[in-house]
This record gives structure tokens, sequence and C-alpha cells, in this order.
């Protein structure tokens, strides 16, 4: 078959479970590709900078080959970039802002896929100093590995595991993560990036956390609702969705425990633990004709009204209201 290539160095197994699970058919991933791109003209307000083969495909994957469904997501792929500019500017591992997330360990990648293939990404919430990293850097420290790591076709077809530990996170902390970048977070997230996510499992959440939890749900889709777990502080219940064998020794698994600057070390390469600024090539060099050169060469697009949401108003009070056990919940739980 001609098409062959777009499949090339996926073992039989994926290949076999593309078809299972998201309806890929090789005989006819070029008409899919192209009705895809056939949509583009439909949207001429969206700057579609990378419309190559392989990019499109990421999109059916994650979309399990519903054209349109597909077409969306790119569109919005896109749309968020134009929204955010900002975000984007200078979306690079040697970012100041994402070099300092990435080294704080934001996100956290392990190097074992668990059992499905899935790559798992930590996030350790108490390690947040916020005074050092932004929660946008943060989010865009995420973006960007998620960028590098979708070139994998197998993650394109096995997707990504999400655990946060909320351990140790305080209430001050929880209180700078208002509705509105959470909300930024969920459209990047959720809206707009290629990716299958197998699950986002909460380990020892505090209430508090549960309170944001039922604040943001109304911008869950459902097919998300029902992929997140809120696990307490039972990790039989982590264990029996992934693996011990997959997790380190925080999430009671037999691996040891995750040094914060593994993924770190992967995208900055051997001098990331230099803060000094350094011109680190290699993910430019290897990857995405699509960010910042194309971005600022862009017509500076239309103003998008966005939704104002009722959840705006509910931001959680900023005073700290004491950590003690018996703090009466700001918001109601459902």
């Amino acid at each position: 078959a001609e098409m062959t290539h777009l499949q090339a160095g996926l073992s039989p197994e994926t290949i076999e479970k593309a078809r299972l699970e998201l309806n890929e058919n090789p005989d006819i991933l070029h008409q899919d590709i192209q009705q895809v791109r056939d949509m583009i003209i439909t949207r001429p307000d969206i700057g579609f900078l990378r419309t190559d083969d392989a990019f499109i495909l990421r999109f059916l994957r994650a979309r399990k080959f519903h054209q349109t469904e597909a077409f969306r997501l790119l569109a919005q792929y896109f749309q968020y970039r134009q929204l955010n500019l900002d975000m984007f500017k200078n979306f690079k591992a040697d970012d100041p802002g994402i070099k300092r997330a990435l080294t704080d360990g934001f996100p956290g990648v392990l190097e074992n896929r668990d059992h499905c293939g899935r790559k798992i990404l930590l996030l350790f919430a108490a390690n947040w100093d916020q005074s050092r990293n932004s929660f946008i850097d943060i989010l865009r420290a995420i973006l960007l590995s998620l960028e590098v790591l979708i070139e994998d076709q197998e993650l394109q077809i096995n997707g990504f595991i999400l655990i946060i530990d909320w351990s140790n996170f305080s209430f001050k902390q929880a209180s700078k993560l208002t509705p509105s970048i959470l909300k930024l977070a969920i459209e990047g997230l959720q809206d707009s990036f290629p990716a299958r996510f197998g699950g986002v499992h909460f380990v020892n959440q505090p209430w508090y956390i549960h309170a944001l939890y039922t604040l943001i749900k109304p911008f869950l889709k459902d097919k998300t609702r029902k992929r997140i777990f809120l696990h307490g502080n039972n990790l039989n219940s982590l264990h029996q969705l992934i693996h011990p064998e997959c997790l380190p020794s925080e999430f009671g698994g037999t691996l040891p425990p995750y040094d914060m600057g593994t993924w770190a070390r992967t995208l900055l390469g051997p001098d990331y633990s230099d803060e000094n600024e350094y011109t680190h090539t290699s993910y430019n060099a290897m990857h995405v004709k699509h960010t910042s050169s194309n971005l600022e060469r862009e017509v500076s697009p239309k103003p998008m009204k966005r939704s104002q949401s009722v959840v705006e108003a509910g931001t959680l009070k900023h005073e700290d209201q004491g950590e003690s056990e018996n703090t009466q919940p700001l918001l109601a739980l459902d």
C-alpha cells in the first residue's frame, strides 16, 4: 500500500490497536487526511500553520477518525495559539519560564510506559514554588512536553496518563488556582491538543481541591469527567488502574522515587542545571515548523469574544483560612 510510510515504525500490535480502537484504516488513510485538509478553506479566519499528512493524522487519531471532530480539534489547536499568543511567543525548552518549570519537575515524565503503552506524566503539586513559577509557565511546560511526546506515533495511538499528587499542597497555593486559569488549562489540554488522555488521577487531594474540582466540572466534557479518578489516599484503587511496577515509590510503586530532573535533562540536554541562559537548539531543529517564527509573521487574529463564565465570579477567596481540619469549606461540594 502506498500510504504505509505514515504508519512507519509502528508495531503490528499498535497498528491493530489503532484499527480496533480508533477506526484507523491503512487503505483510506490518505482520503481521510485529505478530507480534513479540504475543510481548512472553510475557516479563513484561522491561520493553519501546519497541514502536512503526519500532522493531520495525529488529530484524526485523537478523535477516532471522525473527520469533522478531527477538524474541529485542529481548528481549536491553532485558535488557542492565536488567542493566547504570549503563551506561545517563545515556545521552546530554553525559554526562561518554561526551563524553570521543567527544572522544577513540571511535568515529570516516567521513562517506562504503563501496561497499555501509555506515557505517564506526573505533577507533584506541592513542589510548585509560586515565587518561582507562574501557573502559565507550568502550563506552557506541560504543553511543550506533550508537543515533543506526541511526535511519537505509538503515543498518538496509546495516549497518556496524568497523575497529580496533591500531598502537602496548601490552601494558600490552591487559592492561586483561579477558575479563569484552570479554564485556560482545560481549554489547552482537553479542547485544543491532539492527545488521548486515558486517565487523570488525583492522589491525596485535600477538601479544597475537591471544591475546585466541583467548580471546574462544568468545563469538562462527560468523556473527560469519566476519566478523572479521585483516589484520595487509597493507592489500591490507583494500582487497579496503573500497575505498581509502572510507578515510582511515591505512588506505592516498585520503581525508585521520581527524580525531578529526568524529563528536564531529556528536553534540555546536558546543560539543564546550568541556570545561565544558553541556546539549546535540538528541540527546534527536531520539531515543529509551526511555532513562534510563523506566529510572529501571522497577521494579528481578530479578537474572539471569550464567553465569560459564571464560574469566573466564584473565584476562591484569597484570604488564607488557616489550614486546620475544621475549616469550613468555602464551596459546597456535590
